[in-house]
């Protein structure tokens, strides 16, 4: 192994370069060829789904289906995770990933800045922040979302763009979100009174403007942060996706830079807030997908207080398929299965060891429950709220990275590795 020299900390001029590791970045391996089948059963599924979608529903939600399946195109390419940089910065000190995170919210705080301060909607719709309450509820529901998604591993994003790639582990991680996600509704009246202050966004003080200013300048002391630390701990490279070489081959088939990911998702997700008012969420959906599912098998969900509650009424009474985060999250998994299979890496993974099918599901449920518990999940609360202005948004991440650290541990105990400083990649 070739061992980088001892790091100090980045200078003013070393800012551009790359944060040190101990062992070169590795190269990408070759793709392998186009997986046909399944890049045409994907195809065909997307342009079918959404031409009913206009058809029953109308521009609106066809277009967001649409933002939804270009989500699942640029999560796949960039292989941009929640999960694994959080992961690898907590074990190993390598602070790649959460970089990547603060261009995805400073930019993505910029056209929400742009956007709801100007008042600025497509179809009708008023454009909103995301705020969230401040209380016990986030912070449980944080902590209990971080970790399940490092037993379960996948975050809410990865879950869905790991399941249109076709990894069947994952699958199991997404029941158990679903489960989770719908025993929370059926016990809200068990977490809604949790103490709680009202929630607070910089811009009710600050105007959007300042608002933005504060949360890019946070941005930045985060980014900072993480290349000290890197360049204390010194840690293995993030390992390499397989890639194509040439732009234009690189795009449409090989792995992204994290860059590149982080400003298509920026934008993919600024245009969800542009067409439906409400910024990029993930779910909520499931909420709604295992109610329906229970009332399909004679149960009463309309009865439950959270479906009753005037918030979220509206959603359990429409349509699945006029359902904003139900458009997006189908279309996720239908881009990733459009990208995987393009990249000739879709595959259905199997033989999946016992423990891991256990720490799949139970990943999965802690997850759903600690989603609704916090009002959200890495995209609803952590994105959408930092990007908004909203302190939850900072107090969700701050209180995710204790939760990844505790999730660290439980996961030896289900067969799961963890980086250490001495392994070639992480």
């Amino acid at each position: 192994m070739t061992t980088a020299p001892p790091a100090e900390a980045p200078s003013r001029a070393s800012l551009l370069t790359p944060s040190p590791t101990s062992a070169p970045v590795p190269e990408a391996a070759p793709l392998p060829r186009v997986r046909t089948v399944p890049l045409v059963v994907a195809g065909l599924i997307g342009a079918a789904l959404t031409a009913y979608v206009w058809s029953a529903h109308g521009a609106k939600p066809a277009v967001l289906l649409l933002l939804g399946i270009g989500l699942g195109v640029a999560l796949f390419h960039s292989r941009f995770g929640f999960t694994s940089a959080w992961r690898q910065l907590v074990a190993v000190g390598n602070g790649t990933g959460l970089r990547a995170h603060t261009l995805l919210l400073g930019t993505t705080a910029t056209l929400f800045a742009l956007i709801i301060g100007t008042g600025t909607g497509l179809f009708g719709s008023v454009p909103a922040p995301s705020a969230g309450p401040i209380g016990v509820g986030l912070l449980l529901g944080a902590f209990l979302f971080a970790v399940g998604m490092q037993l379960g591993g996948a975050c809410a994003s990865g879950t869905l763009f790991a399941v249109g790639s076709g990894q069947s582990t994952i699958v199991l991680t997404l029941g158990g979100f679903i489960a989770g996600s719908t025993l929370a509704a059926w016990q809200y009246g068990l977490w809604r009174d949790l103490p709680a202050f009202d929630p607070v966004l910089f811009s009710d003080g600050l105007g959007w403007f300042g608002s933005w200013a504060v949360t890019l300048v946070l941005l930045a002391l985060v980014f900072l942060v993480a290349r000290r630390v890197q360049a204390r701990r010194n840690p293995p490279p993030v390992g390499t996706p397989p890639s194509a070489r040439g732009a234009l081959r690189r795009a449409v088939r090989g792995s992204w830079p994290l860059a590149a990911g982080a400003l298509a998702l920026a934008v993919l997700g600024g245009a969800v807030l542009l067409v439906s008012g409400g910024a990029w969420g993930i779910t909520s959906a499931f909420s709604l997908w295992g109610s329906k599912l229970v009332g399909a098998l004679g149960g009463s969900p309309e009865s439950w207080a959270f479906w009753q509650d005037p918030k979220n009424a509206p959603m359990y009474s429409g349509p699945v398929l006029a359902d904003k985060n139900s458009l997006t999250d189908i279309g996720i998994m239908i881009g990733a299965a459009v990208a995987s299979a393009a990249g000739g890496v879709w595959t259905l993974h199997r033989g999946i060891p016992g423990r891991t099918a256990v720490a799949a599901v139970l990943g999965g449920v802690l997850m759903g429950i600690g989603a609704r518990l916090a009002g959200g999940c890495n995209i609803g609360a952590y994105l959408a709220g930092i990007a908004s202005g909203s302190l939850h948004g900072w107090i969700w991440g701050a209180v995710a990275l204790v939760g990844t650290w505790a999730g660290l541990r439980l996961r030896p105990l289900f067969g799961l590795g963890n980086p250490k400083p001495g392994d070639g990649v992480c």
